[in-house]
């Protein structure tokens, strides 16, 4: 694996919340990860990318996708969904359970069937690099009846989200609790359905009061997927527990707008994460990722680098992943992009701010180009870029 020298950077965002932004004028990449923030002057690497006073941000976390097998969603009969998810800046999606295999009985869930599943998505649809996307797959549909014999399964997989969908919290808590404490001493992260119904019709609701003892370590679409909980749960789910909070763009827009503003003026940033929690009902949305941070700070007052940081640094962090932010030794999974011709943004950070999609010229994984020139989702960056591999530009 070769180096990469990106230089003549204009914007710097981290992807960390505690300092979102930085002055780095240049990077160099080795081996995959970061290697150097602003390089001595006469660096020499194998390519280098003029960025022509384009931004440079983390590669996007989407916390909630619903994956099947590779790039194929029944939901929506489509093919490519995971490419055009890079292309529009997502290079790590993590799956919330893949519950639309074509065929699977919502009723009649049994823990093998479960845990068969997800083993044999996370040695699929988890062991290939779609498109270049890191795709966490294989999360477990939990249901009644699993035995610790099931949760060695999915350690051995490396399955490293349980999901609390259609089990019956309410009347069963302690074997959900008992579920929980397998899940967390095997290293499998906990998460749970927020809010009403999901397209199913078949999932169970679940506000406060489950989540003040169930205590999950992520709580998905607090906002809405696509129903969110009550104003007063809502409220006390951001005032009386600890865990993470999970915003996706399925969700309601005023339910996300109460939830963000009142998750930052708590001073509790540091606990949001985003996802898009499709391919399903809503659709397949490659612009999703972005679309969420657009709304986050145009919208509910976070800034343009905190909107950022929850949708890479934040997410990937409460997920246990080491992407997401762009720092010495961290993976190379970055986003080169610029403000679109005619966008009220004069830097992508303005854009960001008044709402307008970046368009974005590079997406890298590991340090390499997996998009190169323009992305095929977004419009045009106006600044123009250039590429060079022993001292050629593309």
């Amino acid at each position: 694996m070769g180096t990469l020298l990106i230089r003549n950077i204009g914007e710097f965002f981290t992807g960390d919340l505690e300092s979102p932004g930085a002055e780095v004028g240049a990077l160099l990449v080795a081996d995959g990860c970061i290697a150097m923030l602003n390089p001595p002057a006469g660096t020499t690497a194998d390519a280098e990318l003029d960025a022509g006073g384009s931004a440079v941000m983390p590669g996007l976390v989407d916390g909630h996708v619903h994956p099947v097998f590779g790039e194929w969603t029944p939901t929506q009969d489509t093919i490519g969904w995971i490419g055009n998810y890079v292309h529009g800046g997502t290079t790590t999606m993590i799956s919330a359970c893949e519950l639309h295999v074509p065929g699977l009985d919502y009723e009649n869930l049994t823990p093998d069937l479960v845990t068969s599943l997800a083993v044999v998505t996370a040695a699929t649809t988890g062991r290939v690099r779609w498109s270049g996307a890191k795709v966490h797959a294989g999360t477990v549909i939990l249901v009644p009846g699993m035995t610790e014999a099931h949760f060695d399964r999915l350690a051995a997989a490396k399955a490293m989200v349980a999901k609390f969908l259609f089990f019956p919290v309410a009347d069963n808590r302690e074997e959900a609790l008992r579920y929980t404490a397998w899940c967390r001493a095997r290293g499998i992260r906990t998460k749970v359905h927020t809010g009403g119904v999901s397209r199913s019709g078949l999932s169970q609701t679940c506000g406060y009061d489950i989540l003040a003892w169930l205590k999950p370590d992520i709580a998905a679409h607090i906002s809405g997927g696509p129903i969110p909980m009550s104003d007063d749960d809502l409220d006390a789910v951001i005032d009386s527990t600890s865990f993470a909070l999970e915003i996706c763009s399925s969700g309601n827009y005023g339910s996300t707008l109460r939830a963000a503003r009142r998750i930052k003026d708590k001073g509790q940033l540091a606990r949001l994460t985003l996802g898009t929690d499709t391919p399903g009902g809503t659709g397949v949305i490659p612009r999703g990722m972005l679309r969420n941070i657009c709304y986050l700070s145009s919208v509910c007052g976070l800034t343009p680098g905190e909107a950022v940081a929850v949708a890479t640094g934040n997410t990937a962090r409460a997920h246990g992943l080491d992407v997401g932010v762009l720092a010495v030794g961290r993976p190379a999974d970055i986003v080169v992009c610029g403000p679109v011709q005619g966008s009220a943004g004069t830097s992508v950070a303005d854009a960001i701010a008044h709402g307008d999609l970046p368009g974005i010229a590079y997406v890298i994984v590991d340090g390499e180009v997996v998009v190169s020139g323009r992305s095929r989702q977004t419009p045009p960056p106006r600044r123009k870029l250039f590429f060079s591999c022993c001292g050629g530009h593309a």
